[in-house]
């Protein structure tokens, strides 16, 4: 009698062993691990696409209008590089997004000013209740992609100015040509979407 008690006891520690093995397992399987932090500013990371990725062809939305890049300059300064894609605005207005990281990226979007008499060689402009003060002045090479009406490569002298809350105001001369200026502002993280084109 003893050695069938001995072996029920036994059975039933094989078995509770077998159960528990199965529940651990099964366990294991149901909880993958968890993703590996990601660095939520990280425009890789974005859903949104990525910005320093746009070329002619593709399409962006901001604020709801969506828009296509006809061209792309490719702009270069010493070791620094940065892009500016011009926009087909039905509107007739001319528009650019200018891509740089200095370090974190920035995007601008830029509306063509015309008929202003703003002058470059200022240190402090107002516009429109907002005063810029002057940031950078330099001459940088370019190489153009697709519809700019530019050259396929040349130079542009350029004066940028920064005022508060993100608006900008530059001037650009390309090629030794006459001084162009747009206002910029800064587009915040996450509210403008990348559309590849169907070429990639």
């Amino acid at each position: 009698m003893e050695a069938i008690v001995a072996i029920l006891v036994i059975a039933a520690i094989v078995v509770a062993v077998v159960v528990i093995v199965r529940a651990v397992r099964s366990r294991n399987r149901a909880e993958p691990a968890p993703p590996p932090p990601q660095d939520p500013f990280d425009p890789g990371q974005s859903t949104f696409g990525d910005p320093r990725t746009l070329r002619a062809g593709d399409m962006v939305e901001y604020l709801g209008e969506r828009l296509f890049v006809r061209g792309s300059l490719r702009l270069r300064e010493g070791g620094y590089q940065w892009s500016e894609h011009f926009l087909d605005d039905v509107s007739g207005t001319r528009r650019w997004l200018s891509v740089e990281e200095d370090p974190d990226l920035e995007v601008v979007m830029w509306t063509e000013l015309k008929g202003s008499d703003l002058q470059p060689s200022a240190k402090v402009l107002t516009h429109e209740g907002i005063e810029y003060r002057r940031d950078e002045h330099g001459t940088a090479q370019f190489t153009s992609e697709g519809t700019t009406g530019l050259g396929t490569s040349g130079r542009v002298e350029y004066v940028d100015f920064e005022g508060r809350d993100g608006h900008y105001l530059s001037f650009e001369r390309f090629d030794g040509g006459e001084w162009e200026i747009g206002l910029g502002e800064r587009i915040p993280s996450g509210t403008l979407t990348v559309y590849p084109g169907s070429d990639r």
